[in-house]
């Protein structure tokens, strides 16, 4: 199977797991699974780290890339098929524009997104597949 993490579960992965579900934890350390992190949450993690709303623990953004590669998270790049079709992404409450370009990565490559928001789930009936539990 092939997943995607949000940000948040991606950084919990790298330096606090015990925030992660137990389903998670099976999920992600089964070889079998393709685990995937967005380039849209490397950028999301460099912006907040430049801003000072993020905290690494004594790591920089660019050092992420090589922790993800050691675990076998691969990196999954935005598309020119993503960007021009994200606009057949419905509005929602879900304003955030780093998740709504998740989200639509997810549903447009038929992922499942691994992600604690509960806001996501609005978009279950567009064809988001997630789970956390």
């Amino acid at each position: 199977m092939k997943y995607l993490l949000d940000t948040h579960t991606f950084l919990w992965i790298l330096f606090d797991d015990n925030n992660l579900s137990e389903k998670v934890k099976v999920i992600i350390r089964d070889l079998e699974n393709e685990i995937y992190v967005s380039v849209i949450s490397y950028w999301e993690i460099s912006l907040k780290f430049a801003v000072g709303k993020l905290e690494l623990e004594g790591i920089t953004p660019d050092e992420l890339l090589i922790q993800a590669e050691q675990i076998g998270i691969q990196t999954l790049e935005i598309s020119k098929e993503d960007a021009s079709t994200f606009y057949n992404l419905p509005k929602m409450k879900h304003k955030d524009p780093f998740d709504r370009l998740i989200i639509w990565q997810a549903i447009n490559r038929n992922i499942i997104l691994i992600s604690k928001d509960k806001e996501m789930k609005d978009y279950q009936k567009f064809g988001l597949k997630s789970l956390w539990k």
